[in-house]
């Protein structure tokens, strides 16, 4: 039996209305998203890797990420995510990931596992450091000299993960550290 292009054509689109109308292909995909997802725990989230603010849903069982997908309700992305964005769940669920904090002195060929306690007490230190070393409080231009409490040995950048209140704060603790050079991801 042949069949003529025109036919093949006028079946296609009463096959394409026939679906359209019943929707079992659409309600088919819910139902299978639905049964996915059941009996897990979701949260929302912002995307942390560019300036755009994707939403995405996460789904954990046991405290463990198993899904991650666009957020069809936020009003940025509706649903749908980058490539980045969906590759989300290897950053989540990687054996590489680092967990321990990993220190390795200078000059050393070999690294070392260190609490967290004392990676945050190092961190505290070597600012200090840096500020200290690196604060001018004040310079003279022209003559006349002005008060300017600034910090050149530091620098500090936001990023698309931190919500509004988040900013603030590292703004402000930028600006008492008397770092200038205060930046965000989504100027970059």
């Amino acid at each position: 039996m042949t069949i003529s292009r025109r036919n093949f054509l006028k079946g296609g689109g009463l096959a394409a209305g026939a679906l359209a109308v019943t929707g079992k292909p659409a309600l088919a995909g819910v139902e299978a998203r639905e049964l996915r997802t059941e009996g897990l725990q979701s949260s929302t989230t912002i995307c942390p890797y560019c300036a755009v603010g994707c939403g995405m849903i996460v789904h954990r069982e046991n405290g463990k990420v198993v899904n991650i997908e666009g957020d069809p309700e936020h009003p940025i992305n509706q649903g749908s995510l980058c490539s980045k964005g969906g590759a989300l769940f290897q950053v989540a669920n990687n054996e590489r990931r680092l967990t321990r904090v990993k220190y390795r002195a200078p000059k050393s060929d070999r690294w070392e596992e260190k609490s967290w306690d004392w990676a945050m007490k190092r961190m505290a230190t070597l600012m200090k450091e840096t500020r200290d070393r690196n604060f001018v409080e004040s310079e003279t231009v022209k003559g006349v000299e002005y008060r300017v409490n600034r910090n050149d040995g530091m620098a500090m950048i936001g990023a698309a993960a931190l919500d509004n209140e988040e900013c603030y704060l590292l703004g402000k603790f930028a600006r008492a550290m008397g770092v200038g050079y205060l930046e965000h991801q989504a100027r970059i």
